[in-house]
């Protein structure tokens, strides 16, 4: 167990196991670290440190705490425990000049990715040469390591949408879909784009227009003042004009930045019909809609930024379905 302790005024203390204290004191964001070592309860240690008799705030959301441990921190510190579950989400969601200019980067870095994932296909390939090539390709761009890794999934596969790779071979006819991320100082920019071996048929080339028109759509309503459930009814009505609202598989998007694993990356609002989340400026979002036919699925998905006068996009990638001889 990690825990960060964030008092009213002054710098956060992080609490964290041996192995990890000294990478901890080279964070500048950092003002004290408290070692737990491997003879002492992590829950203990938290306690102990928090302010007798004091109301402190609580993420219950976070991955990391288990409810066994919350139920024994609860007994053991002498604190009024308040619901702190989103704050610190909504202050992440508008990015500043440096947060951006890092999500630039990591996006640059996934292009470079997709590139030589793209290349890679070919009759015969794994699944696992298409994500060594992502790896390759991002790392060498500049990535540091994924809040998830890449999404490979060939032929039938595919059909498993967000699976991973798994030494399937690549045959004629078979639909590849590849999502995967760039990530800068632990902020991501993440795409999706798929591919078809051999000649398309008229299906494929159907849902990749389709895809490509739900992201166009999306794009155009994003601007400062609209909500995220205007970016989602109106791709949905988009694909009940192309007559495929029963084929989706996916929210539209969630917004995203700074990451670390085993989530998505700095995923805090899913972008669904229902939500009232007004966009601001700098706002940033992977837009990620997703078509599942019977034998197959594909996406097409972009990182953006929500505009001063609508949509700036982060990811620069051709969007057409690509075709392997």
């Amino acid at each position: 167990m990690q825990a960060l302790f964030v008092p009213l005024s002054g710098w956060p203390t992080i609490l964290t196991c041996t192995a990890d204290a000294r990478m901890s004191r080279g964070y500048p964001g950092i003002g004290e670290v408290v070692v737990i070592s491997e003879c002492q309860l992590a829950v203990t240690v938290l306690a102990g440190l928090l302010p007798a008799g004091r109301r402190v705030g609580l993420e219950t959301t976070s991955h990391y705490l288990s409810v066994h441990d919350h139920r024994q921190l609860v007994q053991m510190a002498g604190v009024q425990f308040e619901d702190f579950d989103g704050v610190i989400e909504g202050r992440r969601r508008v990015k500043g000049p440096v947060e951006l200019e890092r999500m630039r980067r990591a996006a640059a870095t996934a292009e470079a990715g997709m590139t030589e994932a793209l290349s890679a296909i070919r009759p015969g390939a794994t699944e696992n040469d298409i994500a060594a090539a992502f790896y390759a390709g991002s790392i060498a761009a500049g990535s540091d390591y994924v809040g998830h890794p890449p999404v490979v999934v060939a032929g039938r596969r595919s059909a498993q949408s967000f699976a991973r790779w798994r030494r399937k071979a690549i045959g004629h006819g078979d639909v590849v879909m590849v999502e995967g991320a760039g990530c800068v100082d632990r902020h991501h920019a993440v795409m999706a784009r798929s591919a078809i071996v051999g000649t398309p048929t008229e299906e494929h080339k159907a849902c990749a227009e389709a895809l490509v028109t739900l992201l166009e759509a999306a794009t155009e309503v994003i601007r400062p003042g609209r909500t995220a459930g205007d970016i989602d009814r109106h791709c949905r009505a988009t694909m009940e004009r192309y007559g495929l609202d029963n084929h989706v598989s996916s929210r539209t998007g969630y917004s995203i930045g700074l990451g670390f694993p085993s989530g998505p990356e700095g995923c805090s609002r899913a972008v669904r019909p229902e939500d009232g989340t007004v966009l601001r400026e700098n706002m940033t979002f992977h837009l990620v809609p997703t078509l599942a036919r019977e034998d197959f699925v594909m996406a097409i998905s972009d990182t953006v930024r929500v505009d001063a006068g609508g949509c700036e996009m982060l990811t620069r990638f051709p969007r057409e379905l690509v075709v392997v001889d």
